[in-house]
């Protein structure tokens, strides 16, 4: 590789690849998309002969309500729309910190299209001399960045060296960015008493007794926006729960009917979620607005999800810079060490991920 004269750095070929869930594109896309989800072992922990029949017999059951919510959003999932955007501010973002650098930023959704394998491809193609795995999860879990990060090493046969970042649930950025999007939404308020309802995506609880560092990631992000708006009313919840397994909660709507008892609205925040997509638009959107309307929780209002925020763009160059001058999975973000080191959880589920 040569040097540039204009920074002395290295010319890199660096693919930076963002990791998502992925969302049906349409209508006949949402069975095959509920069944990549639940066939995935990450998801439901059975074998093969047994997960894959029950992941058809899931997807049939729920194909009916399912496209009934994504018709509410136009008939599919703006999640991928929605990271097209942030590749391209992200691409822009990374251009302009190391020009000397030829970086392009490819998109691997682990459910629907672009699918994984596909991505691996395309990365191979262009024949990076850096890899680095980026997901849309700040907070790690087995059921998401570990599932992303399996499947890439599973699929990708190309060249460069591989660095992914497990987590960054504290970087500056993305408190920033979140920061600035509640104190909006609370002005929306007019002075009205409101609590801050900080709802995640669940996960079983059984996984968090296992050493699943998600919950203590979630509570690490909400402690950073709390101390940096000296938040007094607030709540972390959960929301999405599927199966009869016991899950985190508070659940979000138990949240919403406590604030309905306590006599205050809410402000919700998807803390867990950095795109608009089905848990936000029709979840939070209308069902739980619909449950708030009902127990008398008002005002009832919705923090967008971080999406394209410029802090929130710095924060991801900012992981991708750091991923490149270390090896292999790592943490990113403003605490010394890393936020997980401060966590003592995620070292042990990152290790065993990668």
């Amino acid at each position: 590789m040569t040097q540039t004269a204009e920074n002395n750095r290295p010319n890199r070929r660096v693919a930076v690849v963002l990791t998502n869930l992925g969302g049906p594109d349409g209508p006949d896309a949402v069975k095959p998309f509920l069944f990549n989800l639940f066939n995935d072992p990450a998801i439901i922990d059975l074998p093969g002969i047994v997960r894959t029949p029950l992941a058809r017999l899931i997807s049939s059951r729920r194909e009916k309500s399912a496209q009934a919510n994504y018709a509410r959003m136009g008939g599919g999932s703006p999640l991928l729309p929605e990271t097209l955007k942030q590749a391209a501010a992200l691409s822009e973002a990374l251009a302009d910190a190391a020009p000397g650098d030829e970086t392009e930023v490819f998109i691997a959704m682990r459910y629907w299209h672009p699918l994984t394998e596909d991505t691996a491809k395309a990365v191979a193609e262009f024949q990076p001399d850096h890899v680095v795995l980026l997901p849309l999860y700040p907070q790690f879990s087995t059921t998401t960045t570990a599932s992303s990060l399996k499947a890439w090493r599973e699929a990708y046969r190309g060249s460069g060296e591989l660095h992914a970042v497990c987590c960054y649930p504290d970087a500056e950025g993305l408190i920033e960015a979140q920061v600035r999007l509640i104190r909006e939404t609370m002005d929306r308020a007019e002075g009205r008493p409101v609590r801050v309802l900080f709802s995640a995506h669940g996960i079983p609880e059984k996984l968090v007794a296992a050493g699943d560092p998600y919950q203590a990631q979630v509570e690490a992000t909400v402690a950073a926006v709390v101390a940096r708006m000296g938040l007094s009313d607030w709540a972390i919840c959960y929301q999405s729960r599927v199966g009869p397994l016991k899950w985190l909660g508070p659940s979000t709507p138990e949240a919403i009917e406590q604030a309905g008892r306590d006599g205050v609205g809410a402000v919700v925040v998807p803390i867990a979620f950095v795109s608009e997509h089905i848990e936000t638009l029709v979840e939070l959107d209308h069902e739980y607005a619909e449950l708030a309307e009902q127990v008398g929780c008002a005002p009832y209002l919705r923090a967008p999800a971080v999406g394209v925020e410029p802090a929130f763009i710095a924060a991801l160059a900012q992981a991708v810079d750091a991923a490149l001058k270390t090896s292999g999975v790592a943490p990113q973000g403003a605490s010394k060490g890393g936020p997980c080191a401060r966590l003592k959880a995620c070292p042990g589920g990152c290790s065993k991920a990668a």
